[in-house]
């Protein structure tokens, strides 16, 4: 294929870079670098990287922008409830449970959560 070999890589916008940069920080964890062009860069594992870059007039996705697989779901939402995370509640089709964790039987127990910008991000257990 033409781009197989292509290191490729994600983004997305955010309304505030620097608030944006502290929950990802301080919040999740992960390790955040500036970027000379103005941007963040989202260090992941296995070299992956997102660029995350200021947009003033951002507007949400409606769909999952970055998922992260976690070994043990339970454990990973108390931690991050305890941080002042807020998981989103769904029903319906895609019912939740108090705790914003969706266990539908076939499907993959997940929970989403939005960062300061209105992004939906999810924890999947692996």
């Amino acid at each position: 294929m033409m781009l197989s070999g292509s290191a490729a890589f994600s983004s997305f916008s955010v309304n505030d870079l620097q608030r944006a940069k502290a929950f990802y920080q301080e919040i999740l964890g992960l390790t955040v670098s500036d970027h000379p062009m103005g941007l963040i860069e989202l260090h992941l594992q296995a070299a992956n990287k997102i660029i995350v870059y200021p947009k003033p007039d951002h507007v949400p996705a409606t769909f999952t922008v970055l998922n992260f697989p976690v070994k043990n779901i339970n454990e990973k939402v108390d931690e991050l409830i305890s941080k002042g995370v807020s998981f989103e509640q769904y029903g319906g089709q895609i019912k939740t449970d108090e705790k914003g964790i969706s266990r539908n039987s076939g499907g993959p127990t997940i929970a989403w959560f939005k960062d300061p910008a209105g992004n939906i991000f999810s924890l999947i257990e692996e």
